[in-house]
Formats: structure tokens, sequence, C-alpha cells
């Protein structure tokens, strides 16, 4: 009987688990929904600026393109990081981006929801010659995508350098793919 009695609650335990985990999938939050509770507002899509000959974004298959976004002629910072901007205002400036990203993101798709993968991510540091903290800063980015779509979705493989400028002294560049439905 009690053999009976510690297999049914083995059982009864097992049950309750594959449960939950179901719970938990069907309760999977959206990035949309994300954004709202982090108090995200993404600001109207950028564009380029007259005579420019690129666009925002280009999808092939599944797979979109990001241009390089910087953070554009309303950011209040300019100058290399690690002579004219900290790490710190580095990685805001990055994060800045990601918000700017994902404003290109909604316009071209419609919802951040039909996001499937962050497939890749280059940011670009605008750095003083002995500066080497790239990674610490491109983390504003990289730290916003996770909270966004979560870490399945919005971990990426990336890369983080630095480079001796960018137009009009922006102090970071960064270039986006995503898979979408």
């Amino acid at each position: 009987m009690k053999m009976k009695t510690l297999v049914q609650i083995v059982m009864l335990g097992s049950l309750g688990l594959v449960a939950a985990s179901g719970c938990a999938v069907a309760q999977k939050v959206s990035a949309e929904a994300r954004l709202k509770e982090l108090n995200i507002i993404l600001p109207p899509e950028r564009m380029p600026g007259p005579g420019a000959h690129f666009i925002n974004t280009s999808r092939v298959g599944n797979l979109l393109f990001l241009a390089g976004t910087n953070t554009g002629p309303d950011y209040p910072l300019r100058g290399k990081v690690g002579k004219d901007l900290t790490v710190e205002q580095g990685y805001e400036a990055a994060r800045f981006i990601g918000i700017q990203t994902l404003s290109k993101i909604r316009a071209a798709i419609g919802s951040l929801d039909r996001v499937k993968r962050v497939v890749k991510v280059l940011g670009m540091v605008v750095a003083s010659d002995d500066f080497t903290q790239f990674a610490a800063v491109i983390n504003g980015f990289s730290d916003l995508y996770v909270d966004v779509f979560g870490e399945a979705i919005g971990k990426h493989p990336r890369s983080a350098i630095g480079i001796a400028g960018v137009a009009t002294h922006f102090p970071v560049e960064i270039e986006v793919i995503v898979e979408v439905e």
C-alpha cells in the first residue's frame, strides 16, 4: 500500500509539473506587451535624410536587414567614448539606438511580435585610441533586446568593435539582422 501511494504521489506531481510548464508557455509575454511594461514608447521611424541613397530596412525571405542606425540629430551627446563620453554614456547611446531599431522593425513588419529571432548585431563604437570597452557600451543595446524579446529570441551573436568615426560625431552605430514571420 505504501508503494502504491508513493507511485500515485509521483505521478500526480509529474502531471502537475507538465501542466504548470504548459501554462508558462501559454502565458508568454509578447514583445509589444513588454514594451508597455517597460514604459518604452517607440518614436516614429526616422527616415534617411534628403539625398540619402539607402533605405532603413531590406527584407530577403524571412530575414530583415537594418541599415546602420546611430543616435541621430536630436541626441544631445557627441564625440568619442573614452575621450568625450564615459562608458555609461556610451551604454545609454547604444540603448537609445536599440529603441530606434525597434521602431524600424515595427515599421517594416507591423508588430515586434513577428520577430522570431535576433540573428546578428554589429555594434560600432566611436572611441579614443586607447579605449577597449566596446562590449560594455554595446551591452546597452543587447540588454534592451533581451528585456523586450526575452532570452530565447533577443539574445544574439554580435560583434562590438571600435572605429575612428561616423557622420556628425555620433558615438555609436549599430546594424541588426532579425528573422521574422
